[in-house]
This record gives C-alpha cells, structure tokens and sequence, in this order.
C-alpha cells in the first residue's frame, strides 16, 4: 500500500533529518571498523587470548542480524520517533557499558546491548526520510545520508589505532556518547513519530530463524575449540536443521518473515548465496589482519591502522567505474573473473612476512580493497534486480541479514582456522605464528574462490535491466 504524501517540514527539519541519518551511520560503521585494530591491546587488558577475541565482533553483527527483521514492524507499532530514540539509548548504554567491562563476559553482554540498538538506527532513520520527502527530493537526501559510510571504513582503524596507542581501548566506546546524546536531544525535538498499523508479526518464523543463525554461529565459535569439536558439531548441526524447517514454515505460512517466493526469483536465489560464501572470506580479513601486523609482525597498532587504510580509499575510488564496467562487460564476467581475482589475493597474503616491504604489503591491500568494494555493489544490485515491487521490502531485509551473518561466520571460522592453525604449527615463535596466518588465508582465500561456481549459473544477461537504467 503506498504511502500518504508527507506531512510538510520545516526547514531545520529537512537539513536535521539527513544529519541525523548520516550521523548513526557513520556510528554504527566507526563502530563496526574502530575495533578490530584494538583487539590485542583488549584481549591483554582482559587478561585473555587475542584469539577469543573474535566474539567481541561476532557478538555485535550476530545480534544485529536477528534485531534487522522486526525493525519495520516495531516502528510501525510504536513509531519511527520513539523506535529511533530507544535505539540510540542502548547503542550509548552499550557503549557506555563496553568501556565499563573489566571481563570478556561483561563486553559480550555489553556489545549484545550496542548490536540492539545498532541494528534498528539505520532502518528506522532511512524510514523517516522515506515518509518525510517526496521521491523527488529522495535520492539527493539519501545520498547525502549514506556518505559517511564511506567515511567510517577509512576514519575507523585510525581512530581505533591512534586511541589505543595513546589513551586505551576504553576510548574507541566512549567516544559514541556524545554522538548518541546529540542525536537523541534533536531527535527528541524534530524527529516525526510515523506510525502505521503494523501487520501481523510472524513470530514461529523469526523465532526459528534467529535460533538457527545463533546456533550456526556458536557452532563454528565453539569450533575453534579443539576440546568441543562434537559440541561445536551438534550445534551446527541443529542450526542446519531449524533453517531447513524455517524453509518449510515460510513455505506453508502465508505472512511469512521471509516469503518462500523470495527464493523463487533466480538472481536473488544466487545472488543471496554468492554474497553469503564470498563475504566470509573478506570479513576474516579485517579481524586476522590486524592481529597478523601486531602479533606476528610487532607493529604498533597506529602502524597497523595505516596498513589497511588502503583497502578502505580504493573502496572508495573505484565506485565511480563499477557502472561502466558492468555496462561494457556485464554482470556475469564480472563477478566471475573479480571472484577469482578476490580469491587468489586473500590466498597470496599467506606470501607475505614480517620481511615482506610495507610498501608491497600496501599495493596489495590497495588492489584487494578495490576488488572487494566491485564485487559487493555488483553481488547487491544484481540480488535486488529482479524482484517485484512487493518482494523489495523484504527481499532487502533479508540481504542485510545475510550480510550480518557473513561478517560473523566469516569472523568466527576465520578465528577457527587460525586455531586449528596454531595447534598444527604451534606458536612458539614468531615464525610458527606467522606459519598459522598464512594457513588461514590459504583456507578463507579457497573458500572465497569456491563461490565462483555459484556465478557460473548466472545468464549473460542477467542484471541487463541494472545497467540499462544506470546507463541512461
């Protein structure tokens, strides 16, 4: 049903309500990238090993994407306003608490607190400006609010390293305080309170797909753990079959979470696995990275941040060509040759040592991070390109949870290999460490290459519509 015309702003509310958008996405994606260079200074500080460290990140995306399929319906049943300021109270007590913890268990608690209220910021804001402005203003406002999301990538690993170097990690959490109580004081004042009568909540669905993502992924966490191998197993194993029987529920169930149809449309069926297998590879990069600098190489974590500012600028450079390469060569030979090329270089990181020149490490990097940032707006467009308007609504939440659940599972078996590493090669010296590294990218780089095959089911044409109408 389409929406009312919206209700007239006032000025200060047109310039406010794309600030405050952009201003919780460039938390929730500082947040996200500010971390990962401050693991080994926390996992000291917390009295415990930098590899079990991983749950501090797979904790915050995993509880983030079970919180993604009721954004919509509570904001339709309790409001955009109140939804968004309650959203921005936990993202700050999280924090707040995060900075408090002096135990790993505490910051787990901590981050599950940050991930419910980061996981409702950025659907609940982009609704509001959905109702607020009318079609023709739509794409300059959402533009305008999706920039910082470019910036979070580069401005996080600096933020976090330099904090870390020279005050402590305690730092990179309280630094959102003061950006949660700015946007909750203005949303307070100027946010709208849209509300609609929600529909009805398939509550067997989300409760049997949110217990199938937290069990996949506790099972490859616990996986890591030589002692728990058929704990590890026996979880993976009911996860496999509660998404088997949510497959069967959304079927039979006629207001399903995620419709059955969804996956009938073939591009969004390969575009949504492809995402799911080729994103676990690169999201193990921005956890085993920065640990590979500072633990296997000895360099400091402002060192580090720098190391892998490259990949986040050409992520951002390369966008403006994304549009005419899939013009001149399509979707299909893309994502092909780009998979392969993903592959191959998340694999040749294992060449490289604490010998290997920072220069050539840079190059590296700068080519992988370009690769990836083509790879991604491609697998997205092309996953969105064939739905039918009413399949949108969902067929989008549904990508941004897959995508959620990538970051985690590629951080969790990225940590399990690296695990399974030591206990091969141990880790008594710097050499047997590095030798563990290099094991990991062998392994996530074949499993990035592996979802290459996926694509090869993808039509020369497919994704034909996209360019044409970014092309005209």
């Amino acid at each position: 049903m389409p929406h009312p015309a919206p209700a007239p702003l006032a000025p200060f509310q047109k310039t406010m309500l794309p600030a405050l958008l952009a201003l919780a996405i460039f938390m929730q994606m500082l947040d996200v990238t500010v971390l990962n260079t401050a693991l080994p200074s926390m996992a000291r500080d917390l009295n415990t090993s930098a590899l079990h460290m991983q749950s501090v990140i797979v904790s915050y995306v995993l509880t983030v994407a079970v919180c993604i399929p009721i954004s919509a319906h509570l904001s339709d049943r309790f409001g955009t306003r109140r939804i968004f300021m309650a959203a921005m109270f936990l993202f700050g007590l999280g924090s707040l608490l995060c900075a408090l913890s002096s135990q790993l268990s505490m910051l787990l608690v901590s981050r599950v607190i940050q991930g419910m209220g980061g996981a409702l910021l950025t659907p609940v804001a982009r609704l509001v400006l959905m109702k607020s402005f009318r079609n023709a203003e739509l794409l300059r406002v959402l533009n305008y609010a999706v920039m910082p999301a470019l910036l979070g990538p580069i401005l996080g690993p600096l933020v976090g390293g330099y904090l870390v170097q020279y005050a402590s990690w305690h730092w990179i959490f309280l630094i959102n305080l003061p950006f949660a109580l700015l946007s909750l004081l203005f949303a307070g004042k100027w946010m709208p309170n849209y509300t609609e009568t929600p529909g009805k909540l398939d509550l067997h669905g989300l409760l049997l797909f949110i217990s199938s993502a937290c069990l996949l992924t506790l099972g490859f966490e616990l996986a890591g753990s030589i002692a728990s191998p058929t704990l590890s197993g026996m979880l993976i194993l009911a996860g496999v079959c509660l998404l088997l029987g949510y497959k069967r529920h959304s079927t039979h169930k006629q207001n399903a979470l995620y419709p059955a149809h969804l996956l009938s449309v073939r591009t969004y069926r390969i575009g949504l696995s492809s995402n799911l297998l080729s994103r676990i590879g690169m999201a193990a990069l921005p956890f085993l990275l920065p640990m590979l600098f500072q633990i296997s190489f000895a360099y400091s974590p402002v060192q580090s941040a720098f190391l892998l500012l490259p990949m986040a600028i050409s992520a951002m450079a390369v966008k403006p060509f994304l549009h005419p390469l899939l013009n001149r060569f399509g979707y299909r030979s893309i994502l092909l040759s780009n998979t392969v090329l993903i592959g191959l270089l998340i694999t040749a990181l294992a060449l490289i040592d604490a010998q290997t020149s920072t220069l050539w490490i840079s190059l590296h990097l700068l080519l992988l991070g370009a690769a990836n940032s083509i790879q991604f707006s491609a697998v997205n467009t092309l996953t969105m390109a064939r739905l039918r308007p009413y399949q949108k609504s969902s067929g989008n939440s549904l990508m941004a949870v897959n995508q959620q659940l990538a970051m985690g599972l590629g951080t969790a078996i990225g940590a399990m290999l690296l695990r399974y590493g030591q206990a091969l090669f141990g880790a008594s010296s710097v050499q047997t460490a590095t030798t563990a590294f290099q094991f990991t990218f062998v392994i996530v780089g074949l499993i990035t290459l592996s979802s290459a095959f996926i694509f090869r089911r993808l039509h020369a044409m497919d994704g034909h519509n996209m360019t044409q109408k970014q092309g005209a």
